[in-house]
């Protein structure tokens, strides 16, 4: 009878054992991933500046005019500013760099790239 109750105490730690395998797997491929691109996304909206051309979660690309605090003004159009909040910014098209305390003489200003806007909507229409 003793040796009995020993056998089945001994497989107590195995439900414990997996359900902190399942935690442990959980953060290394949900919570981990999703914190770094958190953070990387925080970076890069920080590091917004005026002439940088940007799209927003919504996929109205613009020229950043000016940021505040947490709002961006946007230049969709020639006169046409906009305000965002700074988390509504998806990604940086292109960046300006700024140089630092260079003389002007020395000025020597850098080709923009800009990516190349890709629709995804074909048209399908027959055409006559």
């Amino acid at each position: 009878m003793i040796q009995a109750a020993e056998a089945s105490g001994g497989g107590s730690f195995t439900p414990l054992l997996l359900i902190v395998l399942l935690f442990a797997v959980m953060y290394f491929l949900m919570i981990r991933p999703q914190q770094k691109r958190r953070r990387e996304a925080q970076q890069m909206q920080n590091a917004l500046g005026p002439g940088d051309r940007i799209v927003t979660i919504g996929g109205l690309h613009g020229s950043v005019v000016a940021v505040a605090d947490d709002v961006v003004t946007l230049e969709i159009a020639d006169g046409v500013h906009v305000d965002f909040a700074r988390p509504a910014i998806a990604r940086v098209v292109s960046q300006t760099a700024v140089p630092a305390e260079a003389p002007a003489e020395e000025v020597v200003e850098e080709p923009v790239v800009e990516e190349p806007i890709v629709n995804p909507v074909t048209d399908t229409r027959k055409k006559d």
